[in-house]
């Protein structure tokens, strides 16, 4: 079989299917400039200007929590039970 062939059991996910992979299992951890931080996480106030931020994502984006080092971002994830992985 090459590249471009399926295999005839093979059915490929839904949106919603690759959106809830690792679901509850996997945190995502993602530094963010502020901007983006302020999308994410609306309560986010001006005096965030200048630091490093940090969010903790669920596997299918959910802004978990946010942080200012990357440490506590991971910390966060492990302390709820979830797997971290970065993301870049």
């Amino acid at each position: 079989m090459n590249e471009n062939e399926k295999a005839p059991d093979m059915v490929p996910m839904t949106q919603v299917e690759f959106a809830q992979l690792g679901d509850g299992e996997v945190a995502y951890i993602k530094q963010l400039d502020l901007i983006v931080a302020r999308k994410l996480f609306p309560a986010l106030r001006a005096g965030a200007k200048g630091i490093d931020l940090y969010a903790v994502l669920g596997a299918d984006g959910t802004p978990l929590a946010l942080t200012d080092s990357r440490n506590a971002a991971i910390a966060n994830a492990i302390e709820n039970d979830l797997v971290p992985v970065s993301v870049h």
